[in-house]
């Protein structure tokens, strides 16, 4: 498995957080994170990539456990997690090129590469401060994809794009699992996830309602909307009981 979850819990001292949070993701698997702003997708992906630290459970990137060897599981990582962390006095070429010194396997020809990927190639030598917030967030993806990651974890990657972007970030997402990287992604919108998860992680109020692959969600409901309202009522009339 490429990412191994085990009972992730953090728990914030206002109460807030994720609390026993357990998952498996493959190479070639899209696992979308669903749930409302708030609900803990953010919290998970940051205790994924160590940002922050959990409370307890345990990660493993690899087989790497996170919290034991960061800078071993990060190297097979590739992140966007919130607003991308560019210099804006920088160059898009400069803010890659930079990035790029933390990893062997990247050079000028992987610059270019991304650059193009993302297609933001006539854009390198343009400060990030003219940029808008879809171009940032194209360079913030960029740097999730630079060093050839195992794993990519994206959180809301189609923030602040226009529909030519969000159907061209869906196909860059699936194109990176065909060539075998395991992709984690959140949303708030259902429809972003079935477009290109293969299967969906149901998070609500900080618990992990459900995890299923795309095919058996669509089989029982219209749509993944249509799975997540059943789920969510599901949980309500539980807590009510």
């Amino acid at each position: 498995m490429v990412l191994e979850l085990e009972n992730l819990t953090k728990l914030y001292k206002n109460g807030r957080g994720v609390e026993d949070i357990s998952f498996t993701l493959a190479s070639g698997e899209v696992l979308g994170l669903l749930g409302p702003n708030g609900s803990g997708k953010t919290t998970t992906m940051k205790a994924i990539t160590g940002l922050v630290q959990p409370t307890s459970g345990c990660v493993r990137v690899c087989g790497v456990d996170v919290t034991e060897n960061h800078e071993h599981a990060m190297a097979n990582t590739g992140c966007l997690i919130e607003a991308p962390a560019l210099d804006e006095h920088m160059t898009a070429y400069r803010n890659l090129k930079l990035a790029s010194r933390f990893y062997d396997n990247v050079d000028d020809e992987r610059i270019n590469e991304v650059l193009k990927m993302m297609e933001m190639d006539k854009y390198r030598k343009d400060k990030v401060s003219t940029f808008s917030l879809g171009m940032r967030q194209r360079i913030g993806l960029a740097l999730a994809f630079i060093s050839h990651p195992e794993l990519l974890i994206l959180d809301e990657p189609a923030n602040g794009l226009d529909i030519e972007g969000m159907v061209y970030v869906r196909e860059v997402v699936s194109k990176a699992a065909e060539n075998g990287a395991a992709v984690l992604i959140s949303s708030h919108l259902a429809h972003e996830i079935e477009q290109c998860a293969t299967k969906a992680a149901i998070v609500y109020g900080g618990k992990l309602l459900s995890v299923e692959s795309m095919e058996t969600i669509l089989a029982s409901s219209p749509s993944l909307e249509d799975y997540f309202l059943a789920q969510v009522a599901k949980t309500r009339a539980e807590v009510v009981a």
